[in-house]
């Protein structure tokens, strides 16, 4: 990807709204985002519909317009942050990251 941030790679912890617009725009600017999501579930966001983004034979997929709008121009992958396993490829990740923007919890 080109871009004035094209040098830059970012690790999205975040989830919704605000988190995903922001690392949205980072990408959007060239950077490379990771974006992680949940296993099984994913995103929130990806069952927020309707409307459903088709398929190239005009079919519903199980993924909202929502989401692809707010997560284009990352790669995702799934992180089970509940095991250590997942905890020591977040660490490795991170290093490997310039930027790292996380949802924080409002309710602390």
């Amino acid at each position: 990807m080109s871009g004035p941030l094209s040098h830059l790679r970012v690790l999205d912890l975040t989830r919704v709204l605000a988190g995903p617009w922001c690392t949205q725009t980072l990408g959007d600017l060239g950077a490379d985002v990771i974006k992680v999501e949940r296993p099984d579930t994913g995103d929130d966001t990806r069952a927020w519909g309707p409307s459903w983004l088709v398929d190239g034979e005009g079919k519903e997929t199980a993924d909202s317009a929502y989401f692809s709008s707010c997560n284009r121009n990352k790669r995702s992958l799934t992180v089970d942050i509940s095991k250590p396993e997942g905890q020591a490829l977040l660490r490795e990740l991170a290093a490997k990251c310039d930027i790292l923007v996380k949802t924080t919890n409002s309710a602390t």
